[in-house]
């Protein structure tokens, strides 16, 4: 059965070639990016005219727009696929003086799939990208207070995905499904490149993970799970992310500065 599945940041790397791979299976892909001349572009390489979505994930308010525009047009959406995100920024603080990193890789994936949630079949996944860099949330460094470095942000806002992957799976026992996925360290994607300084590996190693946690089976009884593609296969995400009250504040956070955008 074919299945209608969004795809964010999927102008270049890791989100293109996951996008090709499952148009080539016949599914109907729905692009994001944040810039309309490369999605012109990405529809181009994955073919058959896929329906692009423009929208700036470092602004809320933008993301509110993305899930309105992809109300309108779709019934229903039967997979989401969080790829998007930032590492390396010239400058990393937003117009609302938040870390662009914790918007763009926390909590704009949030807020995005709180508003489509009732388009979300019970049989549906959100398949969140994590990373093999995690660490314990500074949560005043979350809620706009005080600056971190690159890497500190980064780690920081890939447990808080993993954190928010896991609750919202506690929170919906009866699905959809919500994967947090680390794709495989140092892939040969533009955020590698610009931040490591190095070619990194093949993407489709990457591409790859994203398409089965997105349709095979053996994920349909895996919700909340994190699967590490370093290791091969699920495992235990940064020990914070079992720490509950640790939990529960950046819980805490991520839904009071999501709730300050007003619903579009």
């Amino acid at each position: 059965m074919t299945k209608t599945i969004l795809i964010t940041g999927a102008t270049d790397g890791i989100g293109l070639l996951t996008a090709k791979q499952l148009a080539e299976q016949g599914h109907t892909v729905l692009l994001h990016g944040r810039s309309a001349e490369k999605l012109a572009s990405a529809a181009g390489e994955v073919g058959s005219s896929p329906k692009t979505y423009r929208a700036d994930l470092s602004r809320l308010e933008e993301v509110e727009g993305l899930a309105k525009a992809l109300r309108d047009d779709h019934a229903q959406i039967d997979v989401v696929i969080n790829n998007a995100g930032v590492f390396k920024l010239p400058n990393p603080r937003t117009e609302a003086g938040l870390d662009a990193r914790f918007v763009v890789n926390t909590l704009a994936p949030y807020l995005l799939v709180q508003r489509l949630l009732p388009m979300l079949p019970k049989e549906g996944r959100v398949v969140n990208l994590s990373s093999a860099a995690q660490a314990s949330i500074d949560v005043a460094a979350l809620r706009g207070d005080g600056a971190l470095e690159d890497m500190a942000a980064y780690a920081q806002s890939k447990l808080a995905i993993t954190i928010w992957t896991q609750e919202m799976a506690r929170l919906h026992q009866d699905g959809p499904v919500f994967i947090a996925v680390n794709p495989g360290s140092l892939l040969a994607s533009k955020m590698v490149k610009e931040g490591f300084g190095v070619a990194g590996n093949d993407l489709s190693i990457g591409a790859d993970i994203l398409c089965r946690a997105a349709l095979l089976d053996e994920f349909a009884d895996a919700s909340g799970a994190y699967l590490d593609n370093d290791m091969g296969g699920f495992g235990q995400p940064h020990s914070a992310a079992r720490d509950m009250p640790h939990v529960k504040e950046v819980m805490a956070a991520i839904r009071a500065l999501v709730a300050e955008t007003p619903i579009g």
